[in-house]
């Protein structure tokens, strides 16, 4: 069920649609939400001793039993990256980071606006976090997950375009990809590999994944068309992509996934809807996330739209959902759990 909301005083008028948007040059009207079930968060809030997570574009990072969040800022997207911690995925702390809240802060790294969608792995004693600052797309390291994360070289990964959302994917061979979002007409999801370090990218081995073709994909027949976010996963010897599509300020923003029999593609979309969206959940913009894995149940963490009457700031929550369903091919099909939404909120 949905947990009760609590909202701090301090965001009961910010209603402002968060203009951190790369994807289109023209403004997407997010709409009144058709759920009867979704309430002005504005009008039924109440103040209390939490706070909740107001993150973007978000991913949880477990290590050592502690589960971290971070994502794009619903109040200070050109400074950084605040992260809150649990261990239970119920009572969250924070913000926690090691900069007054934040894990990473513009003065370490590349980029000076323009903080989205970061995620974060460990590889031995070092944390990285891969993020998208100027609509180019870097990465920083740190000794914690709390930061800070910094960079020697402040430069990013690839130097020609525009590309954002990355997810960085290592197969069992050893091959590093970087999965990304290229600003090419429209929000287009490629893969390339990376070369030793994480400092460039092969370039003879870009190619695009997947865009935005199937009705669901572009409700609006926008002229921009957007299919962002990527997440990857291996299960039982195939790849699936987890993935959102229509401009994140449209109320049908929503997750499909597509499988692969190799990292680098071709891609095929698993069915022709949706598999997370408003439909499930009753709230508007459901999507642009991550996936983990906590107590045998998998869970998506991503972002909805403030209210059924406003896009921002935006707000943070999981879903959990299971792999029940296979077809012929052994193709599964992941089942969320829409009425399940769990949202985020932090301690004072």
């Amino acid at each position: 069920m949905i947990k009760k909301l609590r909202i701090p005083r301090k965001w009961l008028t910010y209603f402002a649609i968060i203009g951190m948007v790369s994807s289109s040059p023209a403004l997407i009207s997010c709409g009144a939400s058709d759920q009867s079930e979704m309430k002005s968060a504005a009008q039924s809030a109440e103040v209390a001793d939490s706070v909740d997570i107001l993150l973007a574009d978000p991913t949880i990072f477990e290590d050592n039993g502690t589960y971290y969040v971070y994502g794009t800022d619903g109040d200070r997207p050109d400074h950084g990256f605040r992260v809150y911690a649990s261990t239970d995925l119920e009572t969250w702390q924070g913000p926690v980071g090691a900069k007054e809240g934040f894990a990473l802060v513009k003065d370490d790294v590349f980029g000076d606006k323009g903080f989205w969608a970061p995620q974060i792995w460990k590889e031995g004693t070092t944390y990285y976090m891969a993020y998208t600052a100027n609509e180019n797309i870097a990465i920083a390291t740190s000794n914690s997950p709390l930061g800070p994360f910094t960079q020697e070289q402040k430069v990013p990964i690839i130097q020609e375009g525009k590309q954002i959302d990355p997810f960085i994917y290592q197969d069992e061979d050893g091959k590093k990809y970087l999965y990304h979002v290229k600003l090419q007409e429209g929000n287009r999801i490629f893969v390339a590999e990376l070369n030793d370090g994480y400092g460039s990218i092969k370039s003879n081995t870009l190619q695009e994944c997947l865009s935005a073709t199937l009705p669901w994909e572009n409700t609006n027949n926008a002229s921009w068309p957007v299919a962002e976010g990527p997440t990857v996963i291996k299960r039982d010897g195939k790849y699936y992509m987890f993935y959102s599509a229509n401009d994140f300020r449209n109320p049908d923003y929503a997750v499909g996934v597509a499988v692969a029999d190799q990292a680098a593609g071709p891609w095929t979309k698993v069915g022709n809807e949706a598999l997370l969206s408003r439909v499930q959940t009753n709230w508007a913009g459901t999507g642009h996330g991550d996936v983990f894995r906590a107590n045998n149940t998998w869970y998506y963490v991503c972002h909805t739209h403030f209210s059924d009457n406003a896009v921002g700031p935006r707000r943070t929550a999981i879903v959990p959902f299971n792999w029940d369903q296979s077809d012929s091919l052994g193709i599964k099909k992941p089942e969320f759990k829409g009425s399940e939404i769990q949202f985020l909120h932090a301690s004072e």
